[in-house]
């Protein structure tokens, strides 16, 4: 009888945001906004630096793959929200929930390793210019980038495996707005021990790896620039520096604390509020923090629209 139960769950119920049961229509209108804000200023980097041959270079084809997996982490996660949002569509199979998991971690793995590829290039060219075509050269860039994607196709597979190969009873309620990995392990009654050693070794060996080795390089990057002498040049290097440094603070800081930290004192608010950072607000600034600020680029796009 205990079996049978266990085998009953075939679907989870994604809760999405219900304890705001008046607010379904604003939350599906702000995050529709959101969802479009997203796919416009990612989409224009991507134009943009296809369309114009100055801009293929290393720095900006990384911007591009960033773009491109803000657009495809988003894509994952906020159309199934929205549906929730209008339609109260909160269904999703079992394997409808994996292979959605299985995708965000894929994507969100390989923006871990393309932000610590673009913090590289930006040190490369900041303390060694003389030599950035000799080290930054385009056999280099096409083993960054090939290596960040296999990073992010293989890294999920040991979650997802375990994950699948869990039992689901009893509720079968996902407190969440997507199939996350903090919120569907709690769901089985099984226990979920290797999944956190997973996740930890993981994480020890390969995440925060990447985090040290962003950091550093903005570290030599800032010292850098406190040598330059002309007061206007090291100010607007130090704002170009502490906006990017703020995102990757912010984007390693909430899935670190987010996936780090034991199933058992996974706060679901807290959990919510985190996703959302990185589900939401640094898809809205990654295009205006890298790329929109940056003359260059809007050089070639008032170019490409023919505006003086």
């Amino acid at each position: 009888m205990e079996e049978e139960n266990i085998t009953r769950v075939t679907e989870f119920i994604i809760l999405g945001f219900s304890e705001f049961p008046d607010l379904q229509i604003p939350l599906f209108l702000l995050f529709l906004l959101i969802y479009l804000i997203i796919l416009t200023g990612n989409l224009t980097i991507i134009t943009v630096t296809c369309l114009d041959p100055r801009l293929h270079t290393p720095m900006y084809i990384f911007l591009c793959n960033l773009s491109f997996l803000d657009i495809s982490s988003t894509t994952v996660t906020l159309p199934k929200l929205m549906d929730i949002l209008l339609r109260q569509s909160q269904r999703i199979s079992l394997y409808g929930c994996f292979i959605q998991m299985y995708f965000f971690l894929l994507l969100t793995s390989a923006e871990f390793v393309v932000i610590s590829v673009m913090a590289y290039d930006r040190y490369v060219a900041v303390c060694l210019p003389l030599h950035y075509t000799v080290i930054m050269n385009f056999r280099l860039c096409v083993l960054m980038v090939t290596g960040s994607w296999m990073f992010g196709i293989l890294e999920p597979v040991a979650h997802t495996v375990l994950i699948s190969c869990l039992s689901y009873c009893g509720t079968n309620k996902i407190n969440h707005f997507y199939c996350d990995l903090s919120a569907v392990p709690k769901l089985s009654c099984t226990s979920t021990s290797a999944l956190e050693s997973i996740t930890y070794i993981f994480g020890t060996f390969l995440a925060l790896p990447c985090f040290f080795t962003t950091l550093m390089s903005y570290v030599y990057i800032i010292s850098t620039i406190l040598r330059i002498r002309s007061t206007e040049g090291r100010r607007k290097a130090f704002s170009t520096c502490s906006s990017h440094l703020t995102v990757v603070i912010l984007f390693y800081g909430t899935t670190m604390c987010l996936y780090m930290k034991p199933t058992s004192v996974h706060s679901v608010d807290q959990n919510k509020f985190f996703a959302l950072l990185y589900n939401v607000l640094i898809p809205v600034f990654n295009p205006v923090i890298y790329s929109l600020k940056n003359k260059e680029v809007k050089t070639a796009l008032r170019k490409i629209l023919n505006v003086k």
